[in-house]
């Protein structure tokens, strides 16, 4: 009965399912309800995830010349935005938490049509009719099935249940799962003796970790051109380059085998590991620049575990404010000295 069951794969879409799910299950739905007026944001946000990092991912794709493994993978990757620890980074950073979250699930919702549109778009352009004929769009969108499932049935629990005890719940679930699914690709990986993550050639490393590093510095830009606030900008710059690499796993497993699939299999945990350092490293730069809710004096083991959320004005609102109350103080004591030199020359 289980003989044809390939137990690799299901492991694969069961931990995706799972962290998934649990992330979405600790959404608060009042909170993204809020936050679905803030068009601008939103709709920044959506542009930077499906133009501009599938674009970067296009671009590397052909400069370097990738081979079909490996750049298909890489487009699948920055072609699937909705990475649930996104929510996480924003969290543990004070950026804006329930923006984060609403841009998390509409991303992956609309990823269902935008991702297959860009693979199909740029794939075709980067490789030839028998590369994109070979492509297995049943994986694909098995992936994406799993990921809507998971994501409607943990809002719908979520909200079921309105419980900020089993919102923490699902996320230490959804944690362990993150951290089976990355341990997990990370064995897949390395099945290979010959294929081990860390003897890839240059152009690999570079390849993968080149659309996330342009992908924050771009995305800092246009926010501010699009003049969203700094915790915004910080958020929007996180879910840019923050992707979903559960999916680019999954299809990874479905289409590939032997040594494309250890190779393709590097591509979305190399990428994770690029994310979290360079999503550390930003998040911990925007924090002193007073970017985040958290004021940039409060020490470190605070920030990463105390949440600013509630005070609904950032920091950096509250200094341009400190500015003009001090520029008022001094303008009024200016007045108070000309009042009282005038007065001593009247008596003169």
């Amino acid at each position: 009965m289980f003989d044809n069951v390939d137990w690799v794969e299901l492991s694969g879409s069961l931990l995706l399912f799972i962290l998934v799910f649990c992330m979405s299950a600790t959404v608060d739905i009042k909170s993204m309800k809020k936050q679905l007026d803030n068009r601008r944001a939103i709709c920044t946000g959506i542009v930077l995830q499906f133009a501009l990092l599938p674009f970067l991912g296009f671009l590397v794709v052909n400069l370097l010349q990738l081979d079909h493994a490996m750049g298909i993978t890489l487009l699948v990757v920055t072609s699937s935005p909705g990475g649930s620890y996104s929510n996480w980074w924003c969290s543990l950073f004070n950026a804006d938490m329930a923006l984060s979250v609403t841009m998390t699930a509409i991303s992956t919702l609309l990823s269902i049509v935008a991702l297959p549109v860009n693979l199909l778009l740029y794939a075709n352009h980067s490789y030839d009719d028998d590369v994109i004929a070979s492509l297995d769009w049943v994986a694909l969108f098995s992936a994406l099935v799993i990921v809507i499932s998971a994501i409607s049935l943990g809002l719908f629990t979520s909200a079921k249940f309105d419980s900020p005890g089993f919102n923490k719940l699902s996320n230490k679930i959804g944690n362990l799962a993150g951290l089976g699914l990355i341990l997990f690709s990370a064995s897949i990986s390395s099945a290979d003796e010959d294929n081990q993550l860390w003897d890839h050639p240059w152009t690999f490393y570079v390849s993968v970790a080149t659309p996330c590093v342009l992908g924050v510095v771009l995305a800092n830009i246009l926010a501010s051109f699009a003049n969203l606030s700094k915790p915004e900008r910080v958020t929007v710059a996180v879910e840019c380059c923050y992707q979903n690499v559960g999916i680019a796993t999954s299809v990874a497993l479905t289409m590939f085998k032997g040594d494309e699939l250890s190779e393709a299999m590097g591509v979305p945990l190399f990428y994770g590991i690029c994310e979290a350092v360079v999503l550390g490293i930003y998040c911990l730069i925007a924090w002193k620049l007073n970017w985040t809710k958290a004021p940039s004096t409060d020490p470190l083991c605070r920030v990463i575990t105390d949440n600013y959320q509630e005070f609904g004005t950032d920091i950096s609102q509250l200094d341009e404010a400190g500015a003009e109350m001090t520029f008022e103080k001094e303008s009024l004591q200016k007045m108070e000295t000309a009042t009282e030199i005038d007065e001593g020359e009247g008596f003169t």
